[in-house]
C-alpha cells in the first residue's frame, strides 16, 4: 500500500483556495528557497520539532526515547538530533507539547478521511488543497486522492512550486479544479542563487498550463532584496499578461518563520529578511494591475 509523509493537516484554512479548506502538507521539495516559510517541508524524511519555550523539563521524553536522543542535563532538556530517528515516542510522552513529529505516513484512504471529516464546512465553495513542500513529487498518490475526492463532490486545489516534470501535472490535472502556482521571479540566475534551481522548468510548465482549461492562481511571495523592485515585478507581469486562465495574482508579503527554523535545528540558516512594508506591496500590486491588466488580489 503506497504511503506518503505528511507534516501537517491544516483545518479551516481560508488562504489556500476558495472558501474554507482542509490543507494537506506533503514532505519534500525540489527547491531550497533561502526564505522558505515551511522549512519543515523541504526534507522528505520525518523530523522532530522541539519548541523550547513549551518544555517543562520533566524528563518524560528522555524516559521514552529508545535512542537516548533526549537527556536532562542540570535540570535542562538537551536534544541530540544526530541520535534521533523520528520514531515519535517523545512526542507521545511530552507533557508540555514541546515536541512534535513532522512527517507521518498516510495512505490515500487515510488522507481522504481527514478531508471528508470537514466536508460540512465546504458548502460555500470550500474544499481540499494539496500543498507542501511539493505535493507533485508524489503525483501518483495525489492523482488517486484527487480522483476519489472528486467522486465525493469535493473541490480540489493543488499548490505547487512548478519545479517538477510535466508528467506530474498530467497525472493530477484531470481531477484538479484549481492550480495555485508559485512564481517567484523571472531572472534565471537570480532564481538559481536564491532557490537552488533554475526557473526554466517552472516557466515551461506555466506555458503548458496556459493551454489547459484549469484555472490558475499565481502566488508571488514578495521578498525584499529578491523581487520587491519594479523591474522584477514588471518581468513577472510581462510573463503573465494575456493568459486567459490566470484567474488571480496574489502578492504574499514575506513573513519570517524563525520559530520553525529554530524548532527543527536550522537556527543558523534563518534568513535575515524583513517583512516588506504594506505600501511597497500595494505599489507592486498597482504595477501589475494597471500596467499589465492582471487580476491582482
Amino acid at each position: 500500500m503506497t504511503t506518503v509523509s505528511l507534516f501537517e493537516a491544516r483545518r479551516f484554512a481560508v488562504h489556500d483556495g476558495p472558501g474554507v479548506r482542509t490543507v494537506l502538507f506533503f514532505k519534500g521539495c525540489p527547491l531550497r528557497c533561502r526564505w522558505c516559510h515551511n522549512p519543515e517541508g523541504m526534507d522528505t524524511r520525518p523530523q522532530v520539532a522541539y519548541h523550547s519555550h513549551k518544555c517543562l523539563h520533566c524528563g518524560q521524553c528522555a524516559a521514552a526515547c529508545p535512542q537516548g536522543a533526549h537527556v536532562l542535563a542540570g535540570g535542562r532538556h538537551v536534544f541530540d538530533r544526530r541520535a534521533c530517528v523520528a520514531c515519535g515516542a517523545c512526542e507521545e510522552a511530552c507533557l508540555g507539547r514541546a515536541l512534535k513529529l513532522l512527517g507521518r505516513p498516510s495512505t490515500v484512504e487515510q488522507a481522504r478521511a481527514l478531508i471528508l471529516a470537514d466536508r460540512d464546512f465546504y458548502r460555500d465553495g470550500g474544499g481540499a488543497t494539496l500543498s507542501g513542500g511539493e505535493p507533485l513529487l508524489h503525483a501518483t498518490f495525489c492523482a488517486e486522492l484527487l480522483r476519489r475526492l472528486k467522486a465525493d463532490g469535493i473541490h480540489c486545489a493543488v499548490d505547487t512550486c512548478g519545479a517538477v516534470g510535466w508528467e506530474c501535472f498530467e497525472e493530477v490535472l484531470p481531477w484538479t479544479d484549481l492550480v495555485l502556482y508559485d512564481l517567484k521571479g523571472v531572472d534565471e540566475e537570480r532564481h538559481r542563487r536564491q532557490t537552488g534551481r533554475s526557473n526554466r522548468l517552472i516557466l515551461e510548465n506555466l506555458d503548458r498550463l496556459t493551454g489547459r482549461k484549469v484555472p490558475v492562481e499565481i502566488r508571488v511571495p514578495v521578498v525584499p532584496g529578491f523581487n520587491d523592485d519594479p523591474g522584477s515585478i514588471d518581468a513577472i507581469g510581462a510573463v503573465l499578461r494575456g493568459r486567459a486562465n490566470v484567474t488571480a495574482v496574489r502578492l504574499l508579503p514575506y513573513h519570517r518563520a524563525r520559530s520553525k527554523y529554530d524548532a527543527i535545528g536550522l537556527a543558523d540558516t534563518t534568513p535575515d529578511v524583513p517583512t516588506p512594508p504594506d505600501a511597497v506591496v500595494a505599489a507592486l500590486a498597482g504595477r501589475l494591475a494597471d500596467g499589465f491588466g492582471l487580476p491582482v488580489r
